[in-house]
């Protein structure tokens, strides 16, 4: 949690310092070319290991529009969900058990194809539609007293959301904002509990290049 919360602060401190120097640039990459680096917020759905909402997340996503209205790219992004459990009495084998509290950590960690498309290119408020395919890795973790047991998994990602851009400059960035949904088909098992599917409701803000 704590490197999260470092590589975060990072990266948004990275952000910051890239849309200062990048005022006297045009308002997107290229004519064609854009750009957008997020921070989100999610709120899991149907997770029964995890389900805290949580702002520990960042996206990143890049492309370029191969008609006027409608754009090609790529995505990367990542984000953590917490839950603290009380006391219970867990199997750790055929004749084991251990009674303890958790931390449970749901890593989610998507990439892939990011396509969207546009209305109003070029003014200063430009909403789209957009939709990301692709795979997730995810972790599931359990943190009790010193020890620490996890489960790796891997699916399928798929991420419809809308979104708008706004231009308040005539030169520099914008600021971009999201509300998406997602859906990937991740599973795993860790002690008693069963992962089938991870989903999120989320929110995004950033800055649009």
């Amino acid at each position: 949690m704590k490197t999260l919360k470092y590589i975060s602060s990072r990266v948004l401190a990275i952000a910051a310092l890239t849309m200062v120097f990048a005022m006297p640039a045009k308002a997107q990459m290229t004519d064609n070319g854009y750009a957008n680096i997020d921070w989100q917020f999610n709120f899991p759905l149907s997770n029964n290991f995890a389900d805290k909402a949580s702002g520990w997340g960042m996206n990143f996503e890049g492309g370029y529009y191969v008609s006027p209205n409608f754009a090609l790219g790529g995505f990367v992004a990542y984000h953590s969900n917490h839950e603290y459990v009380g006391r219970e009495t867990l199997p750790t084998g055929e004749n084991g058990s251990l009674n303890t509290d958790q931390q449970h950590t749901v890593f989610q960690l998507p990439f892939g194809l990011a396509t969207r498309y546009s209305w109003n290119r070029g003014g200063s408020f430009q909403p789209y539609f957009g939709v990301k395919l692709g795979a997730q890795y995810a972790q599931l973790k359990s943190t009790f007293n010193i020890f620490e047991a996890n489960k790796d998994t891997w699916g399928f990602y798929v991420s419809p959301e809308l979104s708008f851009n706004i231009y308040p400059w005539a030169y520099g960035p914008g600021l971009h904002f999201a509300a998406y949904y997602s859906y990937a088909t991740n599973k795993g098992n860790l002690f008693t509990y069963n992962v089938d599917g991870l989903s999120n409701f989320g929110l995004r803000v950033g800055i649009a290049f």
